[in-house]
Formats: structure tokens, C-alpha cells, sequence
């Protein structure tokens, strides 16, 4: 017995103004989420980004391959109803920062974390006054509160479509600092991804490529793309 799945049943896809917000309409109809919410999107960029996948199916409807329609769903039904303590999650990062934990050894991983990584808090420290404190190992550091307070006001000033595109840069890559440097255009999104993997890069080659491990982190590497361009559209 085979899995019922939607088909494609409209012929024109169109991104449409709607007030102070834009709409995707299919055959004049407009998007829902799967609560039923009128999918109302903030920027013309973003709402085209809907559309363009919505133009892509064929067939049957696939929803692995709408990355854009599942955030703006996400930024209604999940992060509006709990927007605060969505964005207390993600600005509790800040306290333990992949960018400040770094290896002991050997000398040659040292050295790329420190001359990937440092540059970074060095302009989380210029651009938000957060001084954020490495060190090595796993054990936990307290931060300064004042510069995780600051950091924390960055994301509460989010609207709830860049909030959800937030949230997967930030739990992607394990990294409130790479997740603001990609917002602030102060990283390319690729580069962000790569500053991330330095450690399992690192692993890889010294035991060798592993098929399985490396199939699951194309799909985060592609997830992290899609919420960086799911994020600047947002904000156009």
C-alpha cells in the first residue's frame, strides 16, 4: 500500500502584494500553513522564494524541497506563539559558543581554530561590545553577563521569520557568533559552514572519509544555506 501524497493541482503561482505584507496565491487562491494561517510574508524577496518553489513541483507535492515554505510555516505556528523563549534559546548560545571552546592539541587543529575563530569574536567584541572568553577542553566558562546580554539583544530584536531562519543557523553550526556574521554580511554563508566543521574536518582527515557521516553533513550544510538566504530575504 502506497503513502497518499498531495498532487499538484494549480496551474499559476503568483507572489502578490496584500496589504503591508505579500501573499503566494495559487490560481488566485492564497498558501496556508498547515494550521491553516494565512501564509502573509514580510518582503517581496521572501515571498517570491515561496513561490519559486511552489512553481517547482511537479507531480506530486514535495515538501522535502520547499525549505523556504516550511520556515515561513515554522515563523507562524511555531516561533510567534513562543517568540521570547525562542529567542532566549538561541541567546543562550552565546554562553557556551562553539568559537570559544577550543582543542588542547594537537598544534596544527589549535592553529586553525585560532586563526578561523578569532577573528570573529574579535568583531563580536568591536560590533557588540561582547568580549566573549575562550578556552580549551569541554568544561564550561561563565561569560561576561554584559556581552551576553548584548548578544542577546540582537535576537530579541528579530521579527518571527528571521527568528526561524536564526534558529537554524544557530543550531546548525552550534555558534550564536557565526549565526550573527552571516546576518551581518560579515561572512559568506559557505565560509560560516566550513568555520564550523573545522573540528570534524579535522577528523576526517585523519581517519579517513566516511560515506554515512558525510551524506548527513551535506543535508546540515544545505539546511544552513537555505536558512542564510531564507534570513536575507526576510530582511530586504
Amino acid at each position: 500500500m502506497t503513502e497518499w501524497a498531495a498532487k499538484v493541482f494549480w496551474r499559476e503561482v503568483v507572489a502578490e502584494p496584500a496589504g503591508d505584507a505579500w501573499h503566494v496565491t495559487l490560481d488566485g487562491r492564497p498558501i496556508r500553513t498547515p494550521g491553516r494561517q494565512l501564509l502573509a510574508l514580510p518582503t517581496a524577496p521572501l515571498a517570491e522564494r515561496v513561490a519559486a518553489e511552489w512553481r517547482a513541483q511537479e507531480g506530486l507535492i514535495r515538501p522535502e524541497t520547499m525549505p523556504a515554505t516550511r520556515t515561513a510555516n515554522s515563523a507562524l505556528e511555531k516561533v510567534a506563539p513562543q517568540r521570547e523563549a525562542v529567542a532566549e534559546m538561541l541567546a543562550g548560545y552565546g554562553e557556551t559558543d562553539l568559537l570559544c571552546y577550543r582543542a588542547e592539541s594537537p598544534a596544527e587543529l589549535v592553529a586553525r581554530q585560532a586563526e578561523a575563530w578569532d577573528p570573529l569574536l574579535a568583531w563580536a567584541e568591536e560590533t557588540y561590545g561582547a568580549p566573549l572568553i575562550v578556552t580549551t577542553g569541554v568544561m564550561a566558562v561563565a561569560q561576561p553577563p554584559a556581552a551576553t546580554a548584548r548578544l542577546a539583544a540582537e535576537v530579541g530584536a528579530l521579527d518571527d521569520f528571521a527568528l526561524a531562519a536564526f534558529h537554524d543557523l544557530v543550531a546548525l553550526s552550534g555558534s550564536l557568533v557565526l549565526a550573527l556574521a552571516v546576518r551581518a554580511g560579515r561572512l559568506e554563508p559557505e565560509a560560516a559552514w566550513a568555520a564550523s566543521r573545522i573540528d570534524e574536518s579535522w577528523q576526517e582527515e585523519q581517519w579517513g572519509h566516511d560515506d554515512e557521516a558525510a551524506a548527513a553533513a551535506a543535508l546540515k550544510a544545505r539546511a544552513f544555506l537555505d536558512a542564510a538566504a531564507f534570513l536575507a530575504a526576510a530582511e530586504m
